[in-house]
């Protein structure tokens, strides 16, 4: 196996127990035992468990923003694409494996002085409010900068609330409201 393939099983295994698991109760050893690898060779791409849960963290979320962006875009102009989330977020509902957000349940595991994992959960949550304001952007020409960004943010809102509800709930439900409310204020 080569060494970012080596990288990339690490990785993926700890992306897997991280979800499904919890960060606090998925240990070292079992990313080792179930990425079939040696603990020197663990260490030698990461120097801690914090370096994974990076590492895990940028990985969901290049996934995620890839294939939430193709999604939307391949909805018809307008308001479909900026709907579009919503409909994406019902999905991935629908997985047998769907655990809620990844970013919400890392941070509810870290300690509140953890900087690090918090700041790259707030930069991906950045780069799914960016995402928003760019389909509002796209497809909604008649607001103005401040209006875009204003509106991104409630959906985003409604996104959030969405994902953490259906999960609490285990029920459709909360997508179904916020998409509702969401076209109330579009």
């Amino acid at each position: 196996m080569k060494v970012s393939a080596t990288k990339q099983n690490i990785i993926e295994t700890a992306a897997s127990l991280f979800y499904s698991n919890g960060y606090n109760l998925t240990g070292i050893n079992e990313i080792i035992a179930e990425a079939g690898i040696a603990k020197a060779t663990l260490y030698n791409h990461f120097k801690s468990k914090e370096d994974i849960c990076i590492a895990f963290l940028q990985y969901k979320n290049e996934i995620f923003i890839q294939e939430i962006e193709s999604f939307c875009k391949s909805k018809k102009r307008g308001k479909g694409q900026v709907l579009a989330v919503f409909d994406f977020l019902s999905s991935f509902f629908q997985e047998d494996d769907f655990n809620g957000c990844w970013c919400l349940r890392t941070v509810s595991e870290i300690p509140k002085d953890n900087k690090r994992i918090r700041s790259e959960i707030q930069k991906q949550k950045g780069d799914l409010l960016e995402l928003i304001n760019r389909l509002i952007g796209d497809n909604l020409s008649e607001m103005s900068d401040k209006q875009s960004l204003l509106l991104s943010k409630q959906i985003y809102l409604l996104y959030e609330s969405a994902i953490a509800e259906s999960y609490l709930h285990q029920e459709k439900w909360p997508i179904e409201t916020a998409k509702l409310l969401a076209q109330k204020i579009i």
